[in-house]
Formats: structure tokens, sequence, C-alpha cells
């Protein structure tokens, strides 16, 4: 089969595209499935760049997320037949393939299906941000009707489906883009307030749309400086809600003060740590997102479609920063 493979971290080109034998079913609760698509993510830039998290795993395949047609199921599989169109977040950060290729095997408890109303490469692009948007903002900060939730860098990939989660919620959803148009592609996902961060002062800005309070929870998707700054624009009593490690220089006595409950989303942990419960709950997680695409309650805004071939084309634009919505590999028609 075809797959994009790396042998030592780096740049870009230390992507190739290369022929490996297939993979096959070795336990009898596996699925093969047969890729259409695959979903790139800025953890995949990463892991390519520093090395994956496992030691002895090169060559390695990248890519969590995907999505295709199950062409070979495990005599123990009862959920699943051949035919069956999937999508999941599995392997690529290097003790399990990931699915920058042509076929990957998977455990059947570890996916799910497609929504009715996606094609493969709009579903390949979502099942890493649904699970952290979903987690971040309804497990982690329990927002709740009538809250007011600051999202940071909305028109992301994680940040766009975001908003479209909390404004289900009934919250009232405030966001930052960095221009005009990414602004009215986030109001058109459900934004009320939009905070232009080249122009304006995050705090000041906050403050002003929250009567001085400061929003009830932040959803942090920047890290860095963003995340020192989500302190003080939190309320009193609130939740920060972080996708990254802070890092050093924080003023926890700011956070102290102000009594915040500060959360971590990483949902890669059940893979990282091998925890099958906390994988059975990401499968939940994509069967609730699958009811609300269908019945047009969240949509996955795809930016590019890239072929399987343009993979370290795709990892040098995400790098480059300022993507709106998802990239896609597609792989096969």
């Amino acid at each position: 089969m075809k797959a994009v493979v790396m042998t030592e971290p780096g740049a870009p080109e230390v992507l190739q595209l290369t022929d490996l034998p297939e993979p096959e079913i070795t336990d009898p609760g596996q699925v093969k499935v047969r890729l259409h698509a695959a979903g790139i993510n800025p953890i995949d830039t990463k892991l390519r760049s520093r090395g994956v998290f496992f030691e002895n795993a090169y060559p390695a395949v990248l890519g969590c997320d995907g999505a295709g047609e199950i062409v070979e199921v495990g005599n123990a599989v009862t959920d699943f037949t051949p035919g069956d169109r999937v999508w999941f977040c599995h392997g690529g950060l290097g003790r399990e393939q990931g699915n920058y290729a042509e076929f990957t095997v998977v455990a059947a408890d570890e996916i799910a299906a497609m929504p009715e109303s996606l094609d493969y490469v709009q579903a390949a692009a979502a099942p890493l941000v649904l699970i952290t948007a979903w987690e971040g903002l309804y497990e982690r900060a329990r927002i709740r009707a009538g809250q007011d939730v600051l999202i940071h860098a909305g028109a992301g990939g994680v940040g766009h489906v975001a908003i479209q989660l909390a404004s289900l919620r009934g919250v009232r959803v405030i966001t930052t883009v960095g221009s005009e148009e990414k602004a009215e592609l986030v109001k058109g996902l459900g934004a009320d307030e939009v905070i232009l961060y080249r122009e304006q002062d995050l705090l000041e800005a906050v403050n002003t749309l929250t009567d001085g309070r400061g929003a009830d929870v932040v959803f942090d998707i920047v890290g860095g400086d963003v995340f020192k700054q989500s302190i003080e624009a939190t309320a009193h009593y609130g939740d920060l809600v972080t996708l990254l490690d802070p890092g050093t220089g924080i003023d926890w006595k700011e956070a102290r003060n102000r009594n915040l409950r500060i959360g971590f989303e990483l949902m890669l942990t059940p893979m990282l740590c091998d925890l099958p419960r906390a994988r059975a709950n990401h499968v939940d997680i994509l069967n609730a997102c699958a009811s609300l695409i269908d019945a047009g309650q969240l949509d996955i805004h795809v930016s590019e479609v890239l072929s399987l071939d343009q993979a370290a084309l795709a990892h040098q634009q995400i790098e480059e920063g300022h993507t709106t919505g998802k990239r896609v590999l597609s792989i096969t028609a």
C-alpha cells in the first residue's frame, strides 16, 4: 500500500511517500479499513519535527484522524460489517500506525459510524477537534446556559467546532480571530461577539463585553501569552481550560485570587496511556456529534484538500500559521 512515512524527526521534507505492506488483522476484535481521507492536525507537525511519543517507532506513519470503508472484520466483531463507513481518532503517535496510508487496522470498539450527511474528507477532518472541544467545554469547563464563554482562535480547527458546541448549550460565545474575513466565518457558526485580537486589547474588549466581570469560561487553544492574559480575562470563580502546557512565568497568584478552576484538555491521553474506558468515551462523543451533524446543528469546515503525496506541503502550511478550519489528505476516490 502507499503510505507517507518518516524515518527521523525533521522538516516537512522528512515525510516521504513509499510502499508498505498492508496491515492485517491480528486480533478477532479488529477491523481493517480502506482509508479514503486523513485529517491533519497541529500535533502531527509537532511529532514530525520533535519525534513521536514512543521509542523504536521508526519508520512511523503519522495522522490521528481517519475516515474510510471497512473491508474486513475479525471473528469477534458484531457491530460492523464490510462496507460500513467509519471515522475515528486512532494511531499516529508512534505506537500504532497512523492514517497517512491506504489501509489501517483498528479495534472495532475504537471506531464509530460516520455521519450519513458527510463525505470521507469532511469526516476525516473532524474526530480530534470534535472530541477536544466536547471534552474541554462540556466535561472540563462544564458550561451551562447563560454563561459568557470566551473561545480563543475561533476560526481554527478546534475553535470553529467549539463555537458551535458552546452555542448549542445556550451560552453567549465570545471569540478571537485575526481578520474581518474570519470574523464573518465565526459569526456564521454562532459566535455572538468577535474580538479582532490584532486591533483590540483582549482584556479591555472582554471587560467591555462582560461589564468588567470577565468571561465565566475561557477556552484557550493558543497557549503562551494568551494563557497568561486569559487568567485576567476569566471571571472570579470561573473556569480556564487550556489545550497546551502553560509554561513558565505564570502569575498563579492572580489565578488563585480569582478562585479559578484551571483545567487541562489533552484528548490524546487515552491513546498515550492506553485507557480503554476513556477511548470508549471518545466513541460516545463521535456518535453524539454524528447525530448533531446529521441534524444540521454542527458543521465541519474544510479549508483545503490535498493528495497523499502532498503531506509535506500540508505540514508546511499548518506551520505557517493562521489556518482556517481543517486541512485534509484525500487518499482514495
